[in-house]
């Protein structure tokens, strides 16, 4: 079962969800470990709020639950621009998220040394907020974070270079273009000038989105609108292939966020 937990604080955990029964849940899940229910834990980090001391003490509280909590993933919250009457939140900055890994990895060292898994993982916005390396797929064991973001940068590169391996070298007169989000960019543009080294002729040419529907702020390509993709690529010499993220269009495949 997948639990947003946040915090195991409960005066803290009712603050933070608005709610007065919100704490009282959290005993819920000794009743699941006891059940031998296997829980996977997600942690959005709000700086200044459950971050720092307060997330050591979840991390502990949850490590007590182990082996039924197998995975926790700590994210970095994420701001839309339409934040009007809303509580004051602020973003991770390179510091506050460099800070905010160093503690999530510490944990994660002492887990693996200890039980031979590491459980708690950041997601990949963490790295990318820090402008730090992110870890190799072997890192992330079994990837049981993904839809939390945890890992997936690290397994797309696997498995694109994986394939790359497998293909004889030959050239290839083809322009393509990728579209993604801020957040991809990097990983995107470093896969494509591999897939051109490869393959002599190959052009890749990464375009990186903005998104203006929900906000700058917003980087992840899940989140990317077809009016977005529309009016930035709109002018661009798109050659053979345009390449969008599959995760930007609705499971069904045929509609974006915006209904386009």
């Amino acid at each position: 079962i997948n639990v947003s937990v946040h915090t195991t604080n409960p005066e803290l955990r009712v603050k933070m969800m608005n709610n007065r029964f919100a704490g009282d849940a959290l005993k819920v899940l000794p009743k699941l470990a006891e059940a031998g229910i296997k829980i996977n834990c997600q942690i959005v980090s709000c700086p200044g709020i459950n971050d720092g001391k307060e997330l050591e003490r979840t991390l502990t509280d949850l490590e007590a639950l182990y082996p039924s909590v197998e995975c926790i993933a700590v994210v970095p919250v994420g701001l839309t621009a339409y934040r009007e009457g809303l509580y004051p939140l602020v973003e991770y900055t390179k510091e506050t998220a460099t800070q905010t890994l160093e503690l999530i990895e510490s944990y994660g060292d002492k887990f693996k040394k200890k039980y031979g898994s590491r459980i708690v993982y950041a997601s990949d916005e963490f790295y990318i907020k820090a402008e730090l390396p992110m870890p190799d797929a072997d890192f992330y064991g079994d990837f049981l974070q993904l839809d939390n973001g945890v890992g997936m940068c690290a397994l797309l590169k696997s498995e694109f270079m994986d394939a790359l391996d497998g293909e004889a070298s030959r050239k290839v007169e083809k322009t393509v273009t990728i579209a993604t989000g801020c957040a991809a960019y990097g990983l995107l543009c470093e896969l494509g000038k591999k897939a051109e080294e490869k393959f002599p002729g190959l052009k890749v040419n990464v375009v990186k989105i903005i998104n203006e529907f929900f906000g700058e702020t917003v980087t992840v390509a899940g989140l990317i609108t077809g009016k977005d993709f529309k009016n930035q690529l709109k002018g661009i010499p798109l050659g053979e292939k345009l390449l969008i993220p599959r995760v930007s269009l609705r499971n069904e495949g045929d509609k974006f966020l915006d209904d386009v």
